[in-house]
Order: C-alpha cells, then structure tokens, then sequence
C-alpha cells in the first residue's frame, strides 16, 4: 500500500504525516480523509488551485496532468515544476512527499 509522507505545514500538519493511501486515490481525499484540510474551493472539480501540493518525491508516478490542470497551475501561487493539484494527482503504486504550499489563491472567498 503506497504512503503519502505531508511534510510540516504550520496550520493544516504541524507535525507532518505519513498518510496509508491506495492505488487510484487522489493526494487531496487521502489528506481529506485523514484530518488535513487542505482547501478545495471547487469542490475537486480541477476549477481553481486551493489544493495546490508539490510532490517532493515519487512525481514520476503520477499520470500526466491534462490541459486543464496545467492551465489551472498557471495561476497558482508558488508554482513549481512538480507543482500539482491535489484533487488530479492520483496515486498510483509508489510512496510520494507532498508539501502544501504555505498561500493559496481562492478567488471565490477573496475580498474584492
């Protein structure tokens, strides 16, 4: 059963975790399911970046983003090119480490 390893975050896993997922889960419903709250404005609907992750290690066996994630990337904060949306990145059969970014952009909550 592949792990998912959330390095440190200071308000959603101060500690970090080591998370047990299974093959076919998305990072974001495993890290949901086990207490961390990462944002997910669209409801995983790959419509906005709040559940924006690196994956540190294991990101050559996620399937490919498709077009509209990467367009979705493009506006996230702190982009880099490991960069992923949670609700996309599903696990396949090796361990990750995923770091959430410290910023979010949530264009729907934000203060106009």
């Amino acid at each position: 059963m592949p792990k998912i390893v959330v390095l440190p975050h200071d308000d959603l896993c101060p500690e970090g975790a080591v998370l047990e997922a299974n093959s076919g889960e998305t990072v974001l419903d495993v890290a949901l399911k086990n207490g961390i709250g990462i944002e997910h404005a669209c409801e995983k609907s790959c419509a906005c970046t709040t559940c924006h992750v690196i994956v540190r290690e294991g990101f050559d066996s996620l399937e490919e983003s498709e077009e509209l994630e990467d367009d979705m990337l493009d506006k996230a904060w702190g982009l880099e090119p490991e960069s992923r949306l949670g609700c996309q990145a599903v696990v396949a059969d090796e361990d990750l480490v995923v770091e959430i970014p410290r910023y979010t952009l949530n264009h729907a909550s934000e203060d106009h």
